[in-house]
């Protein structure tokens, strides 16, 4: 299995994804910006998540784009802020490509438990 963690770049986000790979354990897990991010890097993942600080972050253009134009409708999707808005952003992004989402909105990043994030790997039944 293999899984995907796309952020914004932003360090409370890049943190909450390094929580997020380290619960995956003996998942093969990669990390990455937007920015760098590649279609071809979405096919190959079983599971992905999301995770950026501001709706629509310039970098999030190619990732919004290819999102509504594939479907993954087998593969589960995890969406991570902590911001209320970016959830509701970041579900709408994913809806065209109707992969099962589960969300996380992480109230303060300083007191994030990995309870928290393995209830969102727990709803996404990985």
């Amino acid at each position: 299995m293999k899984a995907l963690i796309i952020t914004d770049g932003t360090d409370s986000i890049k943190s909450i994804a390094k929580l997020i790979k380290e619960s995956l354990k003996g998942i093969k897990t990669t990390v990455c910006s937007a920015d760098k991010f590649e279609g071809t890097d979405l096919l190959a993942a079983d599971v992905f998540f999301i995770g950026c600080q501001n709706p629509s972050p310039s970098s999030f253009s190619y990732l919004e784009e290819i999102l509504a134009h594939i479907n993954l409708a087998a593969r589960k999707c995890g969406i991570f802020s902590d911001n209320s808005k970016v959830i509701k952003y970041l579900k709408g992004i994913v809806k065209d490509c109707e992969a099962a989402t589960a969300e996380l909105l992480v109230e303060n990043i300083a007191k994030i438990k990995k309870s928290d994030i393995n209830k969102l790997i727990k709803e996404l039944k990985i």
